[in-house]
């Protein structure tokens, strides 16, 4: 069984973003994105984010699409002022998400 690492101090930025709709900026494996936070959850004693990419670096992605994101991973992370609609690609009822789920947005 996984101990828990300790709670990343990003968690309470992400919590605001999720509650007021926000797009969140950070570098991920050197990149830079803008991300739409949909859900922050726990998995295997790590805390991950599955976000909308909204750019990254820069440009905006091919195809929409939710992707996982470990917490620790994302450096530099901070709130935009660009607001975001939750995804119908977002489904808050998959199994994986099952008592683990930390916050996520309201659709």
């Amino acid at each position: 069984m996984n101990k828990p690492s300790a709670v990343p101090d990003t968690v309470p930025i992400v919590f605001e973003a999720i509650v007021k709709q926000q797009a969140i900026a950070a570098t991920y494996n050197r990149g830079e994105v803008t991300l739409a936070p949909h859900i922050l959850y726990t998995k295997h004693g790590e805390i991950y984010l599955d976000a909308l990419t909204l750019e990254r670096d820069g440009q905006p992605p091919k195809e929409p699409k939710i992707g996982a994101f470990k917490l620790a991973g994302l450096t530099g992370l901070r709130i935009t002022p660009r607001r975001f609609k939750p995804s119908e690609l977002f489904v808050p009822g998959e199994d994986r998400y099952e008592g683990v789920t930390l916050l996520a947005v309201e659709v």
